[in-house]
Parts: C-alpha cells; sequence; structure tokens
C-alpha cells in the first residue's frame, strides 16, 4: 500500500475542497496547489505550497505554463522502486495524490455569446496531462475528479494507510473517462465550426459518452442483456433527468416507452393533455381543460391498448387524476412534470407502479434532452437534428374550408400523428383521439385500423378529421376516410398524384390542408 505524502490539489469545482484538503493536512500529507485553488485554501487556514514556489518556476503567460514541470510530471509518472535514482537524481520528489478537474469548457461553451478566443482560452492544458500522467501511473498515485470520491480516499486513509488498489483503479479509470469526455467537447465544439468560425451542422467526427446508470434484469427480451446510459447532467424534462418517486426499477421497455409518452405529451402546451403509450405509439392521447377528463378521453379511445400502457401528462398529476387512473387500469409507468402529496399517496397503493417526476420542459426549439436524434445501425450510426418543427405553411387545398372546431382537431391530430409511428393515421374530433393506425407497410391499412379501434371501442368517427404523417400516394386512402365519415384532412401533401387527391377530396366534400412537411417515425 503507497501512503500518501504529497498531494497536488488545483481544481475548477472547488466544492468540499477546502474541508478535504484540511483533513489531509491534518493526517499528515503535504499540499501542493495553484493558483485560485491556493488562495481558497489560504483563506480557509489550510497550509499550502504554490507550485511556482515548488518547481522554482514561475507561472508564465497569464497562467499557461505553470504544472508542465518534469517535478510536478516526473512526481505524478515515477515507478515506485523502479524510477527511484532517476527521481533522486533530478530532485524529483513523488506526488502521491492529485486532484484535479477541468477549466469548465462546456459551461464556457452554453454561453451563445462565447465566441472562439473564449472557448480555446478555456481549454485546460496541464490539467488533462497531469491526469492522465496519475492514471496512467494509479498502481502508485490515487488521482481524484469527482468531489463525490473525497470521502472514499480518507476512508481508505483511516482503514489501510492509503488508497487501496481497487480504489485507485476505479478513480483512474474515472479520470480517463473525465478526460474523454472533455476531449470530446472540445473536439464536437470545434468541429461544427468552419475556420472563420462559422457554423456548420455535423462535426467531421461525432464524440458521445454517456454515464451508466442502471443495469436491467434483461432488455428488450429476456435473452437479452441491458443498461441505461444518462447525458453526464440530464436536463429537465427528460427520461434521463426524471426522479423516480416509487416502483420497482424501470425496466428497458419501461424507458423507450416512456420516452416516447413523454415526446408526445411535450407537443401539447395550451391545455391539459394525458398520452398514453403501449410498444412505442400514442394508444390514446386528449387535451381538456380538466386534466382528470384528459386521461378520461384518452382511456376510452383503446382501453384494450391502454391495459399496461406508459401514462404521460402536462400539467402537475393531481389527486383526481391519479384516483382514476389507479382505480381503472393496470399501468406501468405514469410520468408528469411535478405530483402532489396527495396524488403520490394515491399511487402508492399500487406499489408496482412506476412514478417519475420529470420536472418542467423548456420549449421544443431550446430543448436540449432531443437536440439530436441518433439511431444504431450495423458499423455505424445515423444522426439527424430534432423534429422540433411541427408544420411549414398551413395552406387549404380543397373547395371545403375547414370550420373553426376542425381548425383545432386537424392541429390536434397533426401533433399526435407526429408521435405514431409510420404510416400513422389519426382520427380525432373534439381535441381526442378516436382511433389510431400505426406501423403499417401502407397507408390506407393504417386508415383500416384506426377506424376498427374507433369502432371496437364504441367511438363514432363521423364529422372527425384524419392526420396521416406523409402524403397519400393514391385516392384510395381518402375514398376510405370518406366512408367512415371523415370530415377533414390534414397532410403533408408532396405526392406526383396531389391533384387527384384534392380532386378525391373535393368529390367528397372533405376539408383538405396541406403542412408541407412531412413526420415520418421508424
Amino acid at each position: 500500500m503507497t501512503a500518501i505524502q504529497r498531494a497536488l490539489i488545483s481544481v475548477s469545482d472547488k466544492s468540499g475542497i477546502a474541508d478535504f484538503a484540511r483533513q489531509l493536512a491534518q493526517r499528515g500529507v503535504e499540499l501542493l496547489s495553484t493558483g485560485g485553488t491556493a488562495k481558497q485554501l489560504a483563506e480557509h487556514g489550510v497550509a499550502v505550497t504554490e507550485v511556482a514556489d515548488y518547481t522554482g518556476f514561475p507561472a508564465l503567460m497569464d497562467g499557461r505554463v505553470k504544472t508542465l514541470h518534469p517535478k510536478i510530471h516526473g512526481g505524478l509518472l515515477g515507478r515506485r522502486g523502479v524510477d527511484d535514482r532517476a527521481m533522486a537524481e533530478h530532485g524529483i520528489a513523488p506526488i502521491d495524490l492529485l486532484v484535479v478537474n477541468l477549466y469548465p469548457f462546456q459551461a464556457v461553451i452554453a454561453n451563445p455569446d462565447a465566441d472562439l478566443a473564449t472557448a480555446l482560452e478555456n481549454i485546460d492544458i496541464g490539467g488533462p496531462a497531469m491526469l492522465r500522467g496519475a492514471a496512467k501511473n494509479h498502481a502508485h498515485v490515487t488521482v481524484i475528479v469527482d468531489p463525490a470520491d473525497y470521502a472514499r480516499v480518507l476512508d481508505d486513509m483511516d482503514r489501510h494507510g492509503g488508497a487501496t488498489p481497487a480504489t485507485r483503479f476505479r478513480l483512474a479509470v474515472k479520470a480517463f473517462e473525465h478526460t474523454a469526455q472533455y476531449d470530446g467537447a472540445i473536439a464536437n465544439h470545434l468541429g461544427r465550426l468552419n475556420p472563420d468560425g462559422e457554423p456548420r451542422r455535423f462535426p467531421d467526427t461525432l464524440n458521445l459518452q454517456w454515464r451508466r446508470t442502471q443495469v436491467m434484469r434483461y432488455g428488450e427480451n429476456p435473452h437479452q442483456h441491458a443498461a441505461f446510459y444518462t447525458d453526464a447532467d440530464p436536463p429537465d424534462g427528460s427520461i434521463a433527468g426524471a426522479r423516480q418517486l416509487q416502483g420497482k426499477a424501470l425496466s428497458y421497455n419501461n424507458i423507450a416507452d416512456a420516452d416516447a409518452a413523454l415526446a408526445c405529451v411535450k407537443q401539447f402546451d395550451q391545455r391539459p393533455a394525458c398520452v398514453i403509450v403501449k410498444h412505442a405509439n400514442p394508444c390514446g392521447v386528449a387535451c381538456d381543460d380538466a386534466l382528470p377528463v384528459a386521461y378520461d378521453k384518452a382511456f376510452a379511445t383503446d382501453p384494450e391498448s391502454a391495459f399496461g400502457g406508459i401514462i404521460a401528462v402536462n400539467r402537475t398529476l393531481d389527486e383526481d387524476t391519479a384516483a382514476a387512473i389507479i382505480k381503472r387500469q393496470f399501468v406501468e409507468v405514469i410520468i408528469a412534470p411535478d405530483v402532489t402529496p396527495q396524488a403520490t399517496a394515491i399511487c402508492a397503493q399500487k406499489s408496482a407502479v412506476r412514478l417519475l417526476v420529470c420536472g418542467p420542459w423548456r420549449p421544443a426549439e431550446d430543448d436540449r434532452a432531443a437536440a439530436l436524434d441518433i439511431k444504431r445501425v450495423s458499423g455505424g450510426l445515423l444522426a439527424q437534428t430534432a423534429d422540433h418543427a411541427l408544420y411549414a405553411e398551413l395552406n387549404v387545398v380543397s373547395k371545403r374550408q375547414p370550420d373553426a372546431q376542425q381548425w383545432q382537431d386537424l392541429l390536434f391530430g397533426w401533433r399526435v400523428a407526429k408521435s405514431v409511428k409510420s404510416n400513422a393515421i389519426v382520427y380525432a374530433k373534439d381535441q381526442r383521439t378516436l382511433g389510431v393506425g400505426a406501423g403499417q407497410m401502407s397507408r390506407v391499412n393504417s386508415a383500416r385500423i384506426a377506424a376498427i379501434k374507433a369502432d371496437h371501442a364504441g367511438l363514432d368517427i363521423t364529422g372527425a378529421i384524419m392526420a396521416s404523417d406523409a402524403f397519400f400516394p393514391f385516392r384510395d386512402g381518402i375514398d376510405r376516410a370518406a366512408e367512415a365519415g371523415i370530415a377533414a384532412v390534414i397532410q403533408p401533401g408532396g405526392s406526383r398524384r396531389d391533384d387527384d387527391i384534392i380532386a378525391a377530396a373535393d368529390e367528397r366534400r372533405i376539408a383538405m390542408v396541406f403542412t408541407g412537411m412531412r413526420h415520418f417515425r421508424h
């Protein structure tokens, strides 16, 4: 066991550092430090030696060069029992503990006013070099990048006289993860810029890093292994950032479906809304001035599919809504921006229900939770910007104009269709879904299924609207809709047969709106 006799501390995140340094000093550890960290330790009465005094070389170039010195890197990289002679010859003392975290590059570039010069100035050079050296030499050196690990190292010192090999190894891995994430953020940011500083959409290489937060019993199927990885700092309004109030651990399918439900309910902000998802597709969606009524209407769309589903709401989950859900159906997950104490108590009656609070979300264009859409394929991945937009331009192409209520329902249905797997057809009326047809190979079959769903639930689609995520290639979809009693249709347009489709709508006295934007979802 290597005793910790000398430590170098230089941190950007100074939370808890003064107390940790004081406890190191109380255990007889000599402390070296730099700049702002040294100043803070001195202000807290902790004896510390400035690195410049230790190396005998002053900090240069406004602090750009201060730890890049053989006495620092030799002290971190020197192998005990192997390099002792060289270290003694050149007056290099071993450094047994390195406590470093890096300049806040990500926080700086998150500011939209940060220019290229500011970003470059906030790239840490000495910190990553020291971390890599210490982590490489973790057989002899303990390295800390996270304040959460201070207590672990102190406990090891008290129990074992120094950090154990297992602790040093895990902390070394954490240091390499820290520098990898840091370098990846720099490469991604600079890679998205042209030489003149103007942005480009995608860098030549894409560096991605997530943290494992959960290992699951199994994946999509019981024979598959699975784990959940999240952003280092997941935002509010996301599954990764949600807080679980009760229930068993989320399964792979729970997380996937809850994410789909949350993405759909985010489409609605003017009125309380409820979305019920099963197998990644909304099976019921409704808006109403009262959240319990919105839930009732969403459930009524497809009560069979709602069994064992995922429920998302866009308002605080209240006592009445929670009671209606718990009394009526088996539900896997309920997710809401907030939950009242009364609603929490009601949900607790069914301990298997997973209750999640995700916090409020930002408008779609500012939603960091969905900044980039990524899909893994064999040997690579596809990356695209998130589908935030709703339509390009609303254009009534039929002779018949939608009335005011139909306009509301058309836009409601269009928002739902955006969240349904393609080919997607949604029948809706009075701000509620009446039937959803999802994931079929032909659009007309999705329309048939949506009508079957409505009929099976005892819902009348006469006078309802139909939303289609992509254009109709043939008029048969319009004819089927007319036979079912559909009064208005919203679709992207763009087919070579648009004229035939419009003629069919006029023949059937259906109002038709083109959006100029499709929403495939595969």
